[in-house]
C-alpha cells in the first residue's frame, strides 16, 4: 500500500519554497518590529512612541518583511494549493523560536526545542502523506457563496461570543475567528494573483477577487489585534496558528477543487500527523519564553 501520490511538479517545489520565504518573513516581522519598540523603553505617549518607532532601521525593516511575507505568500498560493501553502506557515513559529535564541539570545527550554521538532514531524508528514494537489484557477463566482458565507457566519458568531467571559476565553473566540479570517483571506489572495497574471494589475481592478483581498485583510488584522489585547499571547497564538491551516485544507479542497491522497489510510496517518503538528505548537507556545526581553550571555 502507497501513500505518497508520485509526481511532484516544479510548481510545487516553488510553491513550498515561497511558503517557507513567507513563514520566514513573518518571523522576522514579529521579533524585528518587537525589538524596536522596546528599545528605547516605554513612551510617554502614542505619538512619541510612533516618532521613535520610524526612525528605528529595525521597525522599518518589520514593515519590509511583512510586505515581503505578503508578496511571498501570493506567489506560494499562485503556484500550489491552499491545503499545502498554509500548513507550512506554521514553520513562523520555529524561525521565530531561532530568532530568539541566536539573535535575542534568550534561553530557550529543552522541551520547547523538543516540542518544535515535533510540530515539524508532524507537518512533513502530513504533506507527504496527503499529498495536496490540483485545484482550478478562478473558481467561478457562484461558488464562492457558499464558503465565504459560511466562514463570515463562523467569523461573527466567534466575535460575538468572545464579548464575554475570561480574558482567555476571549482570546481564544477572538483567535478562532482570527483563524478563519486568514483562511479567507488566502482565497482571496489566490484568486487576486491569478486574475492579476490572466489580466494584468489594470484588468484586476475591474474584478471583484482585489477588493475582498483588501477588506478581508482589514478583518482579520481586526480580530488579530482584538485576540492580542483582550488575553495571553500564549492562549491566541495556538488558536491562529492551529485554525488558520485547518479551514485552509477544507476552503482548498470545497472552493479550488484540491485533492489530497485519499486512501483510508493516508487519511488516517494524515489526520494523526496533523494532531501531532497542532500538540506540537501548543507546547511550543506555552513553553516558550513570555516576553522577546534580550537576556545577558552567561560565561
Amino acid at each position: 500500500m502507497t501513500f505518497v501520490h508520485t509526481g511532484f511538479t516544479f510548481d510545487q517545489a516553488l510553491a513550498i519554497f515561497f511558503a517557507l520565504l513567507t513563514a520566514l518573513s513573518n518571523a522576522l516581522a514579529v521579533t524585528t518590529q518587537h525589538i524596536a519598540s522596546v528599545s528605547e523603553g516605554k513612551q510617554s505617549s502614542s505619538w512619541r512612541l510612533f516618532m521613535h518607532l520610524i526612525r528605528q532601521p529595525l521597525w522599518l525593516a518589520g514593515w519590509l518583511a511583512l510586505v515581503g511575507s505578503l508578496v511571498f505568500q501570493a506567489l506560494a498560493l499562485h503556484f500550489g494549493p491552499m491545503s499545502e501553502v498554509q500548513p507550512i506557515l506554521v514553520f513562523e513559529l520555529v524561525v521565530a523560536l531561532l530568532l530568539r535564541r541566536l539573535w535575542i539570545h534568550q534561553s530557550i527550554r529543552k522541551v520547547t526545542w523538543v516540542a518544535a521538532l515535533v510540530a515539524c514531524v508532524g507537518l512533513v508528514t502530513f504533506l507527504v502523506v496527503t499529498s495536496p494537489r490540483g485545484g482550478v484557477g478562478v473558481p467561478a463566482t457562484s461558488s464562492w457563496v457558499g464558503p465565504v458565507a459560511l466562514g463570515l457566519g463562523v467569523t461573527a458568531v466567534l466575535i460575538v461570543g468572545a464579548q464575554r467571559g475570561s480574558p482567555s476565553r476571549r482570546a481564544a473566540l477572538f483567535a478562532s475567528a482570527t483563524g478563519v479570517m486568514w483562511a479567507l483571506e488566502a482565497t482571496f489572495i489566490k484568486a487576486t494573483t491569478n486574475t492579476v497574471s490572466s489580466a494584468g494589475f489594470a484588468g484586476s481592478l475591474g474584478h471583484w477577487p482585489i477588493y475582498a483581498l483588501a477588506i478581508g485583510g482589514v478583518a482579520g488584522l481586526f480580530c488579530e489585534q482584538a485576540a492580542l489585547h483582550v488575553g495571553p499571547l500564549k492562549v491566541s497564538q495556538p488558536f491562529i496558528v492551529i485554525v488558520d491551516p485547518i479551514v485552509s485544507v477544507v476552503l482548498g479542497v470545497w472552493l479550488y477543487g484540491e485533492r489530497v491522497h485519499h486512501a483510508m489510510a493516508s487519511i488516517a496517518l494524515g489526520g494523526l500527523s496533523f494532531v501531532v503538528m497542532c500538540a506540537g505548537v501548543v507546547v511550543l507556545t506555552q513553553t516558550a519564553p513570555d516576553t522577546m526581553k534580550a537576556e545577558l550571555h552567561r560565561l
